[in-house]
């Protein structure tokens, strides 16, 4: 299987998602903030997220103004930068974790543009598999578009539940390794219900696409992570996570191996 898997790509996102259809699953998503609560507990958590049947873990580069993160997500990315966490420390985390699933780097554009023009590359070799920067829409920028799809890493585009079909295929054509699609509007954060618009617009999606769809915003229990799974490739769960985190590293990986067990189900 493994050397299947390694002729359709050398990128484990598309590995991992390839080996996922194969057996019939759907891919947990884990956002956790780099360094919250802290560099060693954060350390923890990314190796214990593989452990409790995570797929892919995104790793969110703390950033000072984090527009598209709710409350939850604002204070650990501010609390990371209080006790030190940079760009360069969060590939350093990511080194030290080495874990055997995808990462992905969740950033803001400014932090990569900080990092240098050879931050992309130093992301690799640190163990990254894929970049989604959260704060450049297709077009805004096709210099740093380019710079970004050009690089050894996925790069993973986001698609708002408003996007028309046109736009969802183009934005789709210049991505890699999954579409995250936003599963409703506003900022991260955890919510009662998944929006009754979620399946059309998923639907709608999966006819501008090939590349997996995988949800997130508002998923924050194992009750609506089989919901969406039910209609997509995979579930991004965060701000719950980091919630949970915040409480301690037990509860962080008990609310992933509920969300596993969700997903199997």
């Amino acid at each position: 299987m493994a050397s299947t898997l390694a002729i359709i790509s050398s990128n484990r996102i598309d590995q991992r998602f390839a080996l996922l259809k194969a057996t019939g699953r759907k891919a947990l998503v884990c956002y956790v903030t780099a360094g919250y609560p802290d560099t060693d507990q954060s350390l923890a958590l990314l190796r214990g997220l593989e452990g409790e049947g995570a797929d892919i873990i995104e790793i969110g580069v703390p950033f000072s103004d984090p527009i598209a993160d709710g409350p939850v997500i604002q204070g650990s990315s501010m609390r990371a930068l209080e006790l030190g966490m940079t760009f360069e420390r969060t590939l350093e985390l990511v080194s030290k974790a080495n874990v055997n699933i995808p990462v992905v780097m969740f950033s803001y554009l400014n932090p990569l543009l900080a990092g240098g023009q050879n931050c992309l590359r130093r992301a690799a070799q640190a163990g990254v598999d894929g970049v989604l920067v959260t704060d450049l829409p297709l077009g805004a920028d096709p210099d740093r578009e380019a710079w970004l799809g050009e690089s050894e890493l996925a790069f993973v585009r986001l698609v708002a539940p408003t996007t028309p079909v046109a736009r969802m295929r183009e934005i789709s054509s210049h991505g890699s390794g999954f579409v995250y699609l936003i599963s409703r509007l506003g900022v991260t954060g955890m919510q009662e219900e998944i929006s009754a618009e979620l399946a059309p617009t998923v639907a709608l999606l999966r006819s501008a696409t090939q590349l997996p769809i995988c949800v997130g915003f508002g998923i924050s229990n194992a009750r609506q992570a089989a919901e969406v799974a039910r209609l997509a490739d995979g579930v991004v769960v965060g701000s719950a996570l980091v919630q949970a985190s915040a409480a301690g590293l037990t509860d962080a990986l008990a609310l992933t191996a509920s969300l596993r067990a969700a997903l199997n189900s």
